[in-house]
C-alpha cells in the first residue's frame, strides 16, 4: 500500500459498483468531496493515540456482578433493543453481494444494478445484530407457486420446540430446506437487512436460506416482514454458544454460513466451540463468511471508563456487547475449525459526514474461510 493513490472518480449510471479499496484520498483538502475513502493509511501519531485511548478506556473494568448479570440476560437486552429499533435500524445491506459474490453465484451484475439505492458501499453501519438465543418453530410449508403472496402466519416464536429437536437426530430428508441444492445460513439475521436481499437477488429455484438469532423480538420481525416466505427461508430462533441446542440441519449440508457483525457480540471464551459447530455445518468445500469490527475502530475508541469488560471487549449502554478483532485472532479461530483461509483483510475506511464536516476512521475486518474438499486425515 507504499506509494500514492489514485482518487477514483464516482461510478457512473450502470456501472458496477466495485469492491472496497478502490476510493483512495490522495489530496486530504477533497476529504468531503466523497461520503468515504478505502485503505486509509494511519500515521504512528494516529495509531499511538489509537493504543493510548484503548489503554485508558481499559483501566476500569465492569464489576463481575454486573458481567454475569450481561452474559445470563444477554437475550433481554437484545430484545430491548429490537423492541425499540424494530426494523428500522439497519439500512439492507445490498453491498453484501460486491464484497461476497457467493450469496448471489451466477446472477448478472445487471440484476444486482436493480437493487434499491441504499446499496453503496459507504453506508455500512455500525452494527448491533445479535447472534443467538432460545426456542424454535420447525414445521414444512406446503407452498403454491404464487408463495411470495403468502399470509405470514407463522406460530410465536416463544412456542418452544427445541426440546424436540435436542433429543432428535436431524434426518438427512426430513429438515426444512431438505430439497435445496443451494443453502445459506446466517447466524445472528436480526430483522433481515441480510436475509431478504439474498432472496430477492438469489432467483436460484434450488435456494434456500436458514437465519437465526438470539433476539425472539428480532426473529418476530423477520417473521411476520411481507418479504419472508416460507417455501424459501426458516428464521428460528438460536443460541450460538449453548452446545446443547441443535440446529435445524444435518451436518455437511450449508454451502455458505455468513456472520455479519455477530462474532463480535460473543463472550470470547465461547467462540472457539461456536465455530466449532458452524463448521461441521459446512458441505465440504463450503464457505464461512465473516465481517466485524478489528481492533482500534472508532466505535473502541469512544467507549469510557467503566464499559469494559476484558481485553477489547465492551458493553454497550444499552447492554448488548461488542469485541474487537485483530485479523490474527479471526485466523485462528477459523483454522482451528478445520477450514482453509481464502481472504483477511483489514477494511480501514474514512467515512465523513460532510453536512456536520466531520471524520471518522472505521476499522472492519472480512475473512472467507472454506472447509476443504478433503479431511486432513485423507
Amino acid at each position: 500500500m507504499a506509494g500514492p493513490y489514485a482518487e477514483c472518480a464516482p461510478a457512473a449510471v450502470g456501472q458496477k459498483r466495485q469492491q472496497f479499496g478502490s476510493r483512495f484520498l490522495s489530496d486530504p483538502a477533497r476529504v468531503f468531496h466523497h461520503n468515504a475513502w478505502d485503505n486509509v493509511e494511519w500515521s504512528e501519531e494516529q495509531a499511538a493515540a489509537a493504543e493510548r485511548k484503548v489503554r485508558e478506556n481499559s483501566t476500569q473494568r465492569v464489576c463481575q456482578d454486573k458481567q454475569v448479570d450481561y452474559e445470563i440476560n444477554a437475550h433481554k437486552y437484545w430484545n430491548d433493543f429490537y423492541k425499540i429499533h424494530e426494523n428500522g435500524f439497519f439500512k439492507d445491506r445490498h453491498w453484501l453481494f460486491t464484497e461476497f459474490p457467493e450469496l448471489a453465484p451466477g446472477q448478472s451484475q445487471d440484476h444486482l444494478e436493480d437493487l434499491p439505492s441504499d446499496n453503496k458501499r459507504s453506508e455500512v453501519p455500525e452494527c448491533r445484530t445479535s447472534e443467538d438465543g432460545p426456542g424454535l418453530k420447525i414445521e414444512q410449508h406446503k407452498c403454491s407457486s404464487n408463495s411470495l403472496e403468502h399470509e405470514t402466519q407463522t406460530a410465536p416464536v416463544e412456542e418452544n420446540v427445541t426440546q424436540k429437536l435436542n433429543h432428535l437426530e436431524i434426518c438427512a430428508d426430513e429438515f426444512p430446506g431438505s430439497s435445496a441444492t443451494y443453502r445459506i445460513l446466517e447466524v445472528g439475521c436480526g430483522v433481515g437487512n441480510t436475509v431478504f436481499p439474498i432472496l430477492q437477488t438469489n432467483n436460484d429455484p434450488g435456494l434456500f436460506v436458514y437465519c437465526c438469532d438470539f433476539s425472539s423480538t428480532a426473529i418476530e420481525l423477520v417473521q411476520t416482514n411481507s418479504a419472508y416466505d416460507p417455501c424459501r427461508c426458516f428464521a428460528f430462533v438460536h443460541d450460538l454458544c449453548d452446545e446443547d441446542q441443535s440446529y435445524p440441519v444435518p451436518t455437511s449440508s450449508l454451502d455458505i454460513i455468513i456472520l455479519i457483525f455477530v462474532l463480535s457480540a460473543v463472550v470470547p471464551d465461547k467462540m472457539q466451540k461456536a465455530i466449532n459447530r458452524l463448521s461441521r455445518l459446512l458441505k465440504p468445500g463450503g464457505m464461512m463468511l465473516l465481517r466485524d469490527y478489528g481492533r482500534h475502530d472508532m466505535a473502541q475508541l469512544r467507549f469510557k471508563k467503566g464499559q469494559c469488560l476484558s481485553e477489547n471487549f465492551y458493553v454497550r449502554g444499552d447492554g448488548t456487547r461488542v469485541y474487537f478483532f485483530t485479523q490474527d485472532e479471526l485466523d485462528t479461530l477459523f483454522t482451528t475449525a478445520g477450514l482453509e483461509k481464502v481472504q483477511n483483510l483489514v477494511d480501514r475506511r474514512l467515512q465523513v459526514n460532510r453536512g456536520k464536516q466531520l471524520t471518522m476512521y472505521r476499522v472492519w475486518i472480512q475473512c472467507k474461510y472454506r472447509k476443504p474438499l478433503l479431511s486432513s486425515a485423507g
